[in-house]
């Protein structure tokens, strides 16, 4: 792993807290042990799903101790760089999916000192950003279809993760390996030996009764 503890870093998904106590669901994964705050920003567009938008995200970050790690599933991301760079975000990835000039993209988000991600649904295959993966910070692998929370893991996408270390491995590569969608105490097992480094888990986390047994399971593996 490239991470350098022997356990991955969890970023609990904000899309499945109870947002009429925001403030209090941040402070609570924060003491639970969380290591990222993941954000899924959706247009109701690229997908079938609209969730919030810049000024919940002011609010988040307000609230938040927790690097903010940014998942774009809208169909024009270069139009939230600017503006995400300057609340704080520390992780912005976008997909694959929706961009032309992806190279300029990812140049844009490091240069406004973001880490650059591109993210991949689990119909498209890794082999599309190979040439991409030097310039990267971090891959994002989505292990469910993008736009809702609480659905079931796509075992495929253990392979993705497995061949992105693999590759990063033997191309002396630096980016991290980041995995949402499905994840539990069962399948984060798989992902952890193919060399995952951030797992983002929204319902299992979240719908627990008790965060920080939630997020320990996680890692504790």
């Amino acid at each position: 792993m490239n991470n350098p503890l022997s356990f991955p870093l969890i970023a609990p998904s904000l899309l499945s807290a109870d947002f009429g106590r925001l403030e209090q669901e941040i402070s609570a994964i924060q003491e639970a042990g969380a290591d990222i705050l993941h954000l899924d920003i959706m247009d109701g567009h690229f997908v079938p799903n609209l969730t919030f938008g810049i000024p919940i995200i002011e609010s988040v970050a307000r609230a938040s101790k927790l690097p903010l790690d940014a998942h774009l599933m809208v169909l024009n991301p270069d139009d939230y760089i600017e503006h995400f760079a300057d609340l704080g975000i520390k992780y912005f990835s976008f997909h694959q999916e929706v961009v032309h000039h992806t190279h300029r993209i990812v140049q844009k988000i490091k240069s406004f000192s973001m880490k650059a991600g591109i993210t991949l649904n689990p119909g498209t295959p890794v082999s599309t950003i190979i040439d991409l993966l030097p310039e990267l910070d971090f891959v994002l692998i989505m292990s469910v279809n993008p736009g809702f929370g609480g659905q079931k893991f796509i075992e495929n996408s253990i392979n993705k993760v497995q061949f992105l270390n693999n590759f990063r491995r033997e191309n002396n590569l630096k980016y991290e390996i980041e995995i949402d969608g499905g994840i539990n105490a069962e399948t984060v097992k798989s992902v952890i030996s193919a060399g995952i480094d951030i797992v983002v888990a929204g319902s299992y986390v979240f719908h627990s009764s008790d965060y920080k047994e939630a997020i320990g399971s996680l890692k504790n593996v």
